[in-house]
């Protein structure tokens, strides 16, 4: 079954006087389970296609579907829902709030989709064990390591188990070592979850880790 499917995809900002075309018409389709990898210089459009397939930046033309829903006639309301409900994101900076633990920045995902209050189920307590974080939850994020921080924020992207997961330069803060860790974390998930995985990255090593790699460059999938 097709998680993704986009059509004819374009997007065009205005800067001043000049257009800039950073999507050119792109056709992409990915299949549920599938992990896929999106390279491409600076400028290529990788990040402009991240944030409309993320519901986060509406296309100026074409077509973008996501688990058989068109995003093109939802609203605003019901774009957030399905990234509450379906999506889940991993950037490159954590985004942890420093003031709380690290289970309180998870929990804060589950507050927002409506489902706090309740306990992790076993399936996510496993989840923890393979991050290997479940003794460093009650630690703010100055008190992790980088790799640690990562892991917490891809805890917090799985809590509320959607089938899609979105990862931009998920270890462009990371060293060698951990960037390894983090990403065959990622591929386990993949393989154990059957998860959906597309991955923005301009690091040949970390696409190596997927399934599938393709390459952007001008605004258009080679």
């Amino acid at each position: 079954m097709t998680e993704i499917e986009v059509r004819g995809l374009t997007k065009t900002f205005r800067v001043g006087e000049v257009e800039v075309h950073a999507l050119r018409g792109v056709d992409l389709k990915i299949e549920r389970g599938e992990f896929v990898a999106i390279v491409g210089p600076s400028g290529s459009g990788k990040s402009t296609l991240f944030n409309i397939l993320g519901g986060l930046a509406p296309p100026s033309a074409g077509t973008v579907s996501i688990n058989g829903q068109d995003l093109a006639k939802l609203n605003d309301a019901g774009r957030t829902e399905l990234r509450k409900k379906a999506v889940g994101f991993i950037f490159q900076k954590y985004n942890l709030l420093p003031t709380l633990t690290a289970r309180d920045n998870i929990e804060i995902a589950r507050h927002i989709a409506g489902n706090s209050g309740t306990p992790w189920d076993a399936q996510y307590q496993e989840l923890l064990k393979l991050l290997g974080i479940e003794s460093r939850l009650d630690h703010k994020p100055r008190a992790l390591s980088g790799g640690e921080q990562q892991r917490v924020a891809i805890a917090r992207a799985l809590v509320n188990h959607p089938s899609l997961l979105l990862a931009d330069e998920p270890t462009g803060n990371l060293d060698t070592e951990n960037s390894k860790a983090v990403l065959s974390i990622i591929k386990h998930l993949n393989k154990r979850l059957g998860q959906t995985i597309l991955m923005i990255t301009h690091d040949p090593e970390a696409a190596a880790f997927a399934d599938r790699t393709v390459t952007m460059r001008d605004g258009r999938i080679l």
